[in-house]
């Protein structure tokens, strides 16, 4: 099993120091990655749809200081050796495919080949409107998919040509390459049907987010997903074992929770391993904490306590 976490790149804690402090100390304990969240812009109008909290409350407050993904990526690769680093998740129909794919094989070639990509199809169709791409929206799912075809295409060819939907290019040059063989791994995100099946035709790894609204996904559910992933991936024409299945959910040290991932722990190794049973080969975990001294010892905790139990 391999152990990654989150920096938190948004609201109060979210400085340069702490998060180069966050990282480094990750790097030293033997986690294996690091991710950050993405958001260009926070409406402050409620959402009527926001899915992230299980009565819809929402503070735009708590997202402001949002460090963009990719910029920070570059900051933080700056400052570690080995860590692998990527965005938990990039929503890439806000962007420019073209553009994004160059900014990521230039991380990747500074970073030594340590960048992982974790793509979603957005839900804020307020954000949308502010980028000035309302249209979009409506068209993200197939836009995410050309998107991804379009990276793959310029990060392994060294004549690209794409004729899409959307974007058409040909006759350039594009360089660098990612260092990594056979380009920067493509983690997809969500839990719908339609992420499934993206997971299983385009996907390098199923990259499920869980243990909040608005999914569960403890280790009996998620089973049942890994099942549809298998039967999505062989009519794809593919090997379901070729897809890892890297989740991500909080972690919570507590003397009485008894939900996943939360307790002493003891509890969270059997956790983990509970998930490691059901497939999934890679846990990304957000160590929550009311203050950054509270990140830090739960981070302690959790590199003391709980890495050297399943990795």
């Amino acid at each position: 099993m391999q152990i990654g976490v989150n920096v938190v790149n948004r609201g109060a804690l979210a400085r340069p120091e702490f998060m180069v402090r966050f990282v480094r100390r990750a790097e030293e304990l033997g986690v294996h990655s690091a991710t950050v969240t993405d958001h260009i812009v926070i409406p402050k109008a409620v959402p009527s749809n926001y899915p992230y909290h299980p009565q819809g409350e929402f503070h735009w407050e708590e997202a402001r200081e949002y460090y963009e993904p990719l910029t920070l990526l570059t900051f933080l690769a700056g400052h570690t050796e080995k860590i692998r680093l990527g965005v938990s998740v990039l929503i890439i129909s806000y962007r420019n495919p073209v553009i994004v794919a160059k900014m990521l094989a230039t991380i990747d070639a500074l970073s030594g080949g340590r960048v992982f990509l974790g793509v979603g199809t957005g839900w804020w169709e307020d954000e949308y409107k502010a980028l000035g791409i309302p249209g979009h929206f409506r068209e993200r799912g197939k836009r995410t998919d050309e998107y991804i075809r379009i990276y793959r295409e310029l990060w392994s060819n060294e004549q690209p040509a794409f004729d899409g939907e959307f974007y058409q290019f040909g006759n350039i040059e594009v360089s660098p390459k990612p260092v990594q063989k056979g380009g920067i791994p493509i983690w997809i995100g969500g839990h719908t049907n339609r992420a499934l099946r993206r997971a299983a035709e385009l996907g390098d790894a199923w990259h499920p987010i869980g243990l909040r609204p608005p999914a569960g996904l403890d280790a009996q559910e998620l089973a049942a997903k890994r099942d549809q992933l298998a039967e999505l991936a062989q009519a794809a024409g593919r090997d379901p074992k070729s897809i890892p299945i890297c989740f991500r959910a909080p972690i919570i040290f507590s003397d009485s929770g008894r939900a996943p991932l939360m307790g002493n722990s003891g509890k969270i190794v059997e956790d983990i391993k509970a998930y490691e049973a059901v497939g999934v080969s890679h846990i990304t975990l957000d160590v929550v904490g009311g203050s950054a001294d509270e990140v830090f010892a739960n981070l302690e905790r959790m590199g003391e306590e709980v890495l050297p139990q399943v990795s």
